[in-house]
């Protein structure tokens, strides 16, 4: 699994990753409750021109929180079912009227595509929660969270990465300088 960011070239690890998954070395600097701390001690590091590449946050205590979004009904089913299906139905129909022969706009490929969108995905939507069987009337989300976040830092600058978190930690928790 290689994991990007926004501004890296998509596909390729990034120079100095391992391609296997590797267990994190380094000392830890810093022990946080939640994500966003972690990440507010990185970009603490950052601004005070730490070498942030020495640096890992890493989640202890994995755990896989499944939080209930609401009940399944028949007509929320079929509802979402019959939007998804137009939405790609107009995508297909947009696509067939844009190449299209003649010269006039005809609207005629974007309405076909708008009904089959919404007919198919109604049945697939419809074949999908018959076969549960009512084994699982309800939405949720799934994410990935840790008891706890840990940064760790190369040891060449572990005690200066400890010396700045320690004077993050003695400002309020409000600032933001």
């Amino acid at each position: 699994m290689t994991v990007t960011s926004p501004f890296s070239s998509g596909g390729r690890p990034a120079q100095g990753l391992p391609r296997l998954p590797t267990p994190p070395t380094g000392w830890p600097i810093g022990s946080y409750a939640t994500y966003q701390e972690a990440q507010r001690a990185v970009d603490y590091l950052a601004d005070n021109q730490f070498t942030v590449e020495d640096v890992t946050i890493v989640g202890v205590d994995l755990m896989l929180v499944e939080r209930v979004l609401g009940r399944l009904s028949w007509g929320r089913v079929l509802m979402t079912g019959a939007v998804s299906g137009a939405w790609f139905g107009l995508f297909v129909g947009f696509l067939l009227a844009m190449f299209a022969s003649g010269a006039s706009v005809t609207y005629q490929p974007i309405l076909v595509g708008l009904a089959s969108g919404v007919l198919f995905g109604l049945v697939f939507a419809a074949i999908s929660y018959a076969s549960s069987r009512g084994r699982r009337d309800f939405a949720s989300a799934s994410q990935l969270v840790a008891g706890r976040y840990d940064v760790l830092c190369q040891p060449r600058n572990a005690e200066q990465g400890r010396d700045l978190l320690a004077k993050l930690a003695m400002r309020p928790s409000g600032s933001t300088d």
